[in-house]
C-alpha cells in the first residue's frame, strides 16, 4: 500500500518547504567538527567477539537475499571444531510445521590460517511478508534466529533500508552498529557498501579478524539480510605471502545471489526488494568494455521495469563524485565507463563507501565531454542524473577522512567528516525519505534529512543548494 492522498500532499509540501528554505545557500560543509583521534580496534577478548557456549556451537551467523525477488534467503554460519550439520530447520511464525533445507560446507587456508567449517544453505520458496524462525546446529548446541521476508515486489510497496559502509571492528564501529539498531526508524535490510572486517590491516591479513568481525555483526545480520558490496579491503591479494587469488576470504565466507541475476561472478549482481531494483557493482573487478561486468550491466539496465520497481539504486564501493583529498578521483575511470548509462536509465541514487566520511551530491553528470567539443564541466543540475551519496563512515580502523578540497565544488551539496549510518524509507513510487545520523558523543544525531523524488515517476527538482 502507498501513502494516503492526505499524507502524500503533506509529504510533497514538506519537501517543497525544505527546498525553498535552503535555495538561498550554496553547498554545505558541516560546521560540526569531530575531535580528531585514532580509531582503535576492540581487543579480541571484547564481549562483542564472544563465542557462543557449547561444543561446536554455530557462530558468525549471517543472512542475505538468496534469489532475485526476495523469496529466498542464504543462511551462513561457521562451526569451529568439526563440520557438524549443514541442515537449517525453519518454520513460519504461528506454525508448528518445520521444514528443512540442506546446505554445503567448505573450508579454506590463507597463509598460516585455516578456517573453521563454513556452511551456506539457501532456503527457497518462502512466503512474502512473513516472519520465519530458523535453527542451525545439532544436539545441545543448536541456535535459533529469525528474519522477516520482504513484501511482494510492487510499485508502491513501502520498505526501509539501512545504509552502512566501511564498518571494521573498532569502538566507533560498535557505536555505529548500536545506533543503527536503536534507530526508531527500523531498517528491514542493510545495503552494505563494502569494506567489512579490515583483516588486511593486520600482519599477513590475519584472518582471525574475519572471524571476530562476523561474530561482532551477528547481532544484526543474523536477523535481517545485509546486501554485500565488495570493497578494496575484501581483495586480500597478497602475493608476497603466496596469496594470489583476489577476494579469497570473502568468497568463502559471504555468498550473493549472483546467478539468479545472470551474473558470472558474485561481485556484481542485482536484486529486487519491495519497490526497489538494486544493482551492485565491483570497483575492484575488471569493468572496461568487453569485460564480464561491463557486458552484464549493459544487459541488466534495460531489464529494469520501473512500473514494477520504480526505484533504481546502485551500490559501488569507490565513489564517482568525491570532494575529499582521500581517494580523490579513484572512481573516475568507472564513472567514465558507466555514467551515461546511469543518466539514460534514470538511476535515482548511487551509494558508495571508501572515503571515510559523509558526502551527498546534487544530481550531477559529467557526460558532455568529447574530444571535439572540449566541454568537460559537470552539470550539477542534471535532473536525469542520480544523487551520489558517500557513506564510508562506519568506524573503520584507518580513521576519518578530514581533508576536503577547497573550494567546495558546486555538485557537492553536503559533506561532513564524521562516523555514522543512514536510513532510506521508500514511501511509494514517487517519494523516499532519507536520513543520515552522525555518531556524536555516544549518541546518534540526525544531521541531515531530505526527500528524494523518483526520476521516472516524479522527476521534480530535489536540489538542496542554490542555483548558480
Amino acid at each position: 500500500m502507498g501513502l494516503s492522498k492526505t499524507t502524500f500532499v503533506f509529504c510533497f509540501l514538506a519537501a517543497a518547504v525544505l527546498n525553498a528554505a535552503v535555495l538561498c545557500s550554496g553547498g554545505i560543509t558541516s560546521s560540526f567538527v569531530r575531535k580528531v583521534e585514532s580509531s582503535v580496534e576492540m581487543p579480541l577478548d571484547s564481549d562483542v567477539f564472544k563465542t557462543p557456549p557449547g561444543y561446536n556451537a554455530p557462530q558468525q551467523v549471517h543472512i542475505t537475499q538468496g534469489d532475485h525477488k526476495g523469496k529466498a534467503v542464504i543462511v551462513s554460519w561457521v562451526t569451529p571444531d568439526e563440520p557438524g550439520s549443514s541442515i537449517v530447520q525453519f518454520w513460519a511464525e504461528n506454525s508448528n510445521q518445520k521444514h528443512q533445507a540442506k546446505g554445503r560446507v567448505k573450508t579454506y587456508k590463507y597463509y598460516n590460517y585455516t578456517s573453521g567449517y563454513i556452511h551456506h544453505c539457501t532456503i527457497r520458496n518462502l512466503n512474502y511478508n512473513t516472519k520465519y524462525y530458523y535453527e542451525v546446529g545439532t544436539g545441545k548446541t543448536t541456535r535459533t534466529f529469525w528474519f522477516t521476508t520482504p513484501p511482494e515486489v510492487g510499485p508502491d510497496v513501502p520498505y526501509t533500508f539501512g545504509l552502512i559502509g566501511d564498518l571494521g571492528q573498532t569502538y566507533d564501529s560498535n557505536e555505529t552498529l548500536t545506533h543503527y539498531e536503536k534507530n526508531p526508524v527500523k531498517g528491514q535490510a542493510v545495503l552494505f557498501v563494502g569494506d567489512l572486517s579490515y583483516a588486511d590491516n593486520h600482519p599477513n591479513h590475519d584472518n582471525v579478524r574475519w572471524d571476530t568481525w562476523a561474530r561482532f555483526v551477528e547481532r544484526s545480520v543474523a536477523y535481517q539480510p545485509w546486501i554485500w558490496t565488495t570493497g578494496n579491503h575484501e581483495l586480500d591479494y597478497a602475493p608476497e605471502i603466496g596469496e594470489k587469488k583476489p577476494f579469497k576470504p570473502f568468497t568463502h565466507r559471504y555468498q550473493t545471489p549472483y546467478k539468479a541475476a545472470n551474473s558470472t561472478a558474485p561481485f556484481w549482481y542485482s536484486i529486487k526488494r519491495a519497490s526497489a531494483h538494486i544493482i551492485v557493482l565491483s570497483s575492484y573487478s575488471a569493468y572496461g568494455k568487453y569485460t564480464p561486468q561491463y557486458q552484464w550491466l549493459e544487459e541488466e539496465l534495460p531489464k529494469v521495469n520501473r512500473s514494477e520497481t520504480p526505484w533504481l539504486f546502485v551500490l559501488v564501493h569507490s565513489p564517482w563524485y568525491n570532494s575529499y583529498d582521500y581517494h580523490f578521483m579513484e572512481g573516475e575511470s568507472m564513472r567514465v565507463m558507466y555514467e551515461s548509462w546511469f543518466v539514460n536509465y534514470k538511476v535515482d541514487l548511487v551509494f558508495s563507501g571508501h572515503v571515510h566520511a559523509y558526502e551527498r551530491s546534487e544530481r550531477v553528470s559529467n557526460i558532455a565531454y568529447n574530444i571535439v567539443n572540449g566541454d568537460c564541466t559537470p552539470v550539477e543540475r542534471d535532473q536525469s542524473a542520480p544523487v551520489y551519496i558517500t557513506i564510508g563512515d562506519g568506524g573503520n580502523i584507518e580513521g576519518l577522512a578530514t581533508v576536503m578540497t577547497e573550494p567546495q565544488p558546486k555538485y557537492s551539496a553536503y559533506r561532513e567528516a564524521s562516523f555514522g549510518h543512514a536510513t532510506l524509507e521508500i514511501k511509494n513510487r514517487t517519494h523516499v525519505y532519507y536520513s543520515w545520523h552522525r555518531n556524536q558523543d555516544g549518541y546518534a544525531v540526525k544531521a541531515e534529512s531530505m526527500w528524494f523524488f523518483n526520476r521516472y515517476w516524479h522527476p521534480v527538482d530535489d536540489s538542496t543548494t542554490a542555483h548558480s
